[in-house]
């Protein structure tokens, strides 16, 4: 129960309400995300959206080797380090980078461009170097938190699987893989990130640095999808120097 002579949640109180922040908050609800899952996007919205999610997915290697340059705490530095090769990959083993770029490939976009992030929304970069310098100025428990939206994604994860196969001509099963391996790792990492912030997170203070982590990283993913949104759905003004699908060059 929450003591009323300092403010602290009980641990079960602090993860409802982080619960009620993914809910109430999480990029699930945004437009762009219903007209990708339901078809309603062309291919080239499509290879948008790829396309500056690389840039999203490229940074979280480096949001968790921030994360772990400030942990004095060699238990969770053991076990944060699984993540950074999750996504790098290690020896010949390949990661969830690599597995993005599988879709890409299949998007017809050229890996070249792709990692060159040339072509990456500004807003896009702004919001994903937000999230790696939160990481790293952060104390580590509220940088951990800030991770917390692996809780709801699973669920997106599934509905995307499930709405791109059948709504897709240009999508198969075989580059859906990085969703696929998300659905066993992002549960893992999720209840190892929730344990650790409701055990950690004892002071009042704490546990409100906690709750605006997970608010800022949901808003972070958010702002990625309005900027998707504004340049290729709704008025279509794309940036000068961003990925424009009327343009062969970037093409395969």
């Amino acid at each position: 129960m929450n003591n009323p002579s300092t403010g602290v949640l009980s641990p079960a109180e602090l993860e409802g309400a982080l619960r009620k922040i993914g809910h109430e908050r999480y990029h699930n609800r945004h437009p762009f995300h219903r007209l990708l899952h339901t078809g309603a996007l062309t291919l080239g919205q499509v290879q948008a959206w790829a396309l500056n999610r690389y840039c999203y997915q490229a940074a979280i290697p480096r949001k968790d080797a921030a994360l772990i340059s400030r942990v004095t705490d060699r238990s969770l530095r053991r076990e944060w380090v699984h993540r950074i090769l999750d996504h790098d990959g290690w020896g010949e083993k390949e990661g969830g980078i690599d597995r993005w770029l599988v879709l890409t490939d299949s998007l017809g976009l050229d890996r070249d461009y792709v990692v060159s992030q040339r072509g990456v929304l500004p807003a896009t970069v702004f919001a994903v170097e937000a999230y790696v310098d939160f990481v790293a100025r952060h104390s580590p428990v509220v940088a951990v938190a800030s991770c917390l939206t692996e809780l709801f994604a699973p669920d997106i994860h599934r509905e995307r699987i499930a709405g791109m196969l059948e709504n897709y001509p240009f999508i198969s099963e075989s580059v859906l893989v990085y969703f696929r391996r998300r659905l066993d790792q992002a549960p893992r990492d999720a209840e190892f990130a929730l344990d650790y912030v409701k055990r950690n997170a004892r002071t009042q203070s704490e546990q409100q640095g906690v709750l605006d982590a997970l608010t800022f990283k949901c808003n972070v993913l958010w702002a990625q999808l309005d900027a998707l949104y504004a340049a290729y759905v709704s008025p279509g003004t794309i940036p000068p120097g961003a990925f424009d699908p009327s343009e062969l060059p970037c093409l395969r």
